[in-house]
């Protein structure tokens, strides 16, 4: 026995001996000794029971949220498409991955996925409700209610006209469906709806009503320009019966970039010449 080697055994020896020399110590390493085998032997258990066939992911149940139905999702489809990207069974599927795969389909917003004992899983998926059309026709995106674009298909929307027109720069769909929604309720006394909005690359905005009237907005570039704008929009719903009283023509357009007033545009005429401006200082009338 090298040197080395020899010493090594002493030091091993040496530590042992008061160990070996002391039976409750040697019972307790015992214990322990028996409870890491057992638990090793329990996680290998485990482990190769959840290889059995049993386990393999045979069902997959995919419905809509309670009280939801779904018009664009052919739920029997969109199954079997996911089910052939699935990998792993009932323990080590990852439901993190079919959720995304279920969220990446054109008309699902949101799915959320669990399992199902002993070899299924169970998906319930929103669907998409469209509200506008973003950019243009051609482009085929579509967006929600909640300022989100997606890639449906306008062809399988029941009612195309029914959707307003909206467009902006990249990534501004959320603030262009806050315009609308604005839009929305500060015309509501003139019993219109707003149908289109066009956020410009400046970020001025306008939008066009029901009516055929075009309104024209500036920059909302800060908390306090959103609110000079709904003052603005107050005062033109105020005063509007007066400038009805005034004009015979058709007013097709109305710029609200004036900080005491407004301008109109006639549909008789060539040009943006008139400009009733509201006389703040005074009675607030037209001059």
């Amino acid at each position: 026995m090298s040197n080395l080697a020899r010493r090594s055994f002493n030091f091993v020896l040496g530590m042992s001996t008061p160990l070996l020399n002391n039976p409750a110590r040697m019972a307790e390493v015992s214990r322990w000794l028996m409870r890491l085998f057992f638990l090793l032997a329990t996680v290998a258990g485990l482990m190769w029971l959840s290889q059995r066939p049993v386990f393999a992911l045979r069902q997959m149940q995919v419905e809509p949220l309670p009280g939801q139905t779904v018009k664009h999702i052919n739920l029997p489809q969109v199954r079997n498409q996911v089910l052939e990207q699935v990998k792993g069974n009932f323990f080590t599927v990852r439901l993190e991955n079919i959720k995304e795969a279920f969220e990446n389909l054109p008309w699902v917003r949101h799915a959320s996925v669990r399992r199902v004992w002993p070899n299924g899983l169970a998906v319930r998926i929103e669907e998409q409700k469209p509200i506008a059309i973003w950019g243009n026709r051609n482009e085929q995106k579509l967006m929600n209610s909640f300022g989100e674009v997606f890639s449906g298909s306008l062809k399988q929307v029941d009612d195309p006209s029914s959707l307003i027109e909206v467009s902006g720069p990249t990534d501004s769909s959320k603030e262009v469906m806050q315009l609308y929604q604005s839009a929305s309720r500060w015309f509501a006394p003139w019993n219109v709806e707003v149908i289109k909005v066009n956020l410009t690359d400046r970020y001025s905005w306008n939008v066009l009503l029901s009516n055929g009237m075009r309104i024209e907005f500036g920059r909302d570039e800060e908390a306090q320009g959103k609110a000079l704008t709904e003052e603005r929009v107050a005062r033109l719903i105020e005063y509007w019966p007066k400038v009805q009283d005034r004009l015979s023509d058709r007013v097709d357009a109305i710029d609200l970039r004036y900080g005491n007033g407004f301008a109109v545009h006639l549909a008789t005429t060539a040009t943006t010449a008139t400009k009733p401006e509201l006389d703040t200082k005074k009675s607030g009338v037209l001059r």
